[in-house]
């Protein structure tokens, strides 16, 4: 007889679709939601009991509910840490992995291509509680190097980077920085838990907005902080219990539900997001395009070491600067303008004016968004669709 097997042994799909389910006495197929804000207990001994610790259950939904703890052993499973704690938003997430570890006095080097909040955390809210932050080019090895000295508390991270797509070597960085006994915190929102495995590489702690892939359709904010239990114990668990950017119950439910979908949109996304790809650089329309899977992104060859596939995101390049990228973007009868990404629906933001519209110019400049820079979200519509739809917007500009 074969010994049981654990869930960490389950291939990936019953992972995405099975770990972390608890069930009721009633027996329910579907996760129940717990709406609820508080819990009773049968003795006031009990309640004492798991206050101090000596007993399991749960207190307040603030601190732990049943099915925002089934979303995050579900995301630990899948990601094969053993500490995952859900957040409100991906942006609770970030802010709660670097301050719950930081002091006055501390380092902390990031990336540069970095979401437009993630560095205004760095550039603007750090520094005000007496914090260093450095940013360096994330695809430059010898600048990394050259930043991660003694001192260094964490790195922070985003690769594929936010719209650039700027490619970080996470073995380098994670290297460089464990010899300074600094962390190194990935945001993995791009390339999601089923293409990039940054613990793999060494990182200690890894970020998702849930609002994205995991949820995939439009419907709910959530984040989610992974990491070891001696981080989770030495600097998250009490942060997190006395500031509470909890998640609420009915979405830990609906991002639940989309993590059992979570295999199929992403390959199926993937696959479009490289046909689209291809037909965006051969048009001879735009001035650049980027794209991971492609052989002419400068970062290919990392990249597909890290990664299973390219991802979901294309960026480009439109000549005539914001007026030829509105003019694009208003030409679309399919894809959706919107922010958002890593929907089941394709959508294209202007970063300049809209996520990335608190970074100064210059800085926008450095990172290489320009005024005709567009980021294209490809979802799960066809992908001959979607090109058709950008074929007759590219007449336009």
């Amino acid at each position: 007889m074969t010994n049981k097997k654990t869930p960490a042994d389950w291939r990936l799909a019953t992972k995405l679709v099975r770990g972390g389910l608890k069930r009721s006495q009633f027996g329910e197929t579907s996760e129940a939601i717990f709406m609820t804000s508080g819990f009773r207990y049968d003795a006031a001994e009990v309640a004492a009991d798991r206050f101090a610790g000596a007993a399991e259950g749960f207190t307040y939904s603030r601190l732990s509910n049943p099915t925002v703890a089934m979303f995050e052993e579900r995301m630990s499973i899948l990601e094969g840490l053993p500490v995952a704690k859900a957040t409100a938003t991906g942006m609770a997430a970030v802010n709660a992995a670097l301050t719950c570890q930081l002091r006055a006095g501390d380092k902390v080097v990031g990336a540069r291509a970095l979401f437009g909040s993630c560095r205004y955390i760095l550039d603007e809210i750090l520094p005000r509680y007496g914090i260093t932050t450095e940013l360096v080019n994330g695809a430059d090895n010898d600048a990394w190097a050259r930043a991660i000295t003694p001192g260094t508390k964490t790195v922070f991270v985003e690769t594929p980077a936010n719209p650039t797509l700027d490619v970080v070597d996470l073995q380098v960085v994670c290297d460089l920085a464990h010899a300074v006994g600094a962390t190194v915190v990935v945001d993995n929102v791009f390339a999601t838990p089923l293409l990039q495995r940054p613990t793999e590489y060494g990182a200690d702690v890894v970020v998702y907005s849930g609002t994205k892939h995991i949820d995939g359709q439009g419907r709910a904010l959530g984040g989610v902080i992974l990491c070891q239990q001696q981080f989770f114990d030495d600097h998250l668990n009490q942060y997190l219990r006395h500031t509470g950017p909890t998640m609420s119950p009915f979405n830990a439910w609906i991002l639940l539900k989309g993590l059992e979908t979570l295999d199929l949109r992403v390959t199926r996304m993937c696959e479009n997001a490289a046909k689209v790809a291809d037909f965006l650089a051969d048009s001879g329309k735009l001035s650049r395009v980027l794209y991971p899977g492609r052989k002419d992104h400068p970062q290919h060859e990392l990249a597909m070491r890290q990664m299973a596939a390219g991802g979901t995101v294309i960026t480009m390049d439109v000549p005539g600067g914001r007026d030829g990228a509105f003019h694009l973007l208003n030409a679309l009868e399919i894809i959706d303008i919107s922010n958002n990404l890593g929907d089941a629906k394709s959508l294209m933001t202007h970063p300049a004016s809209t996520t990335h519209r608190s970074l100064a110019e210059a800085a926008r400049l450095e990172l290489g968004i320009g005024e005709g820079t567009l980021r294209l979200s490809v979802g799960l519509e066809d992908a001959d669709d979607l090109i058709e739809d950008l074929a007759e917007a590219l007449t336009r500009i």
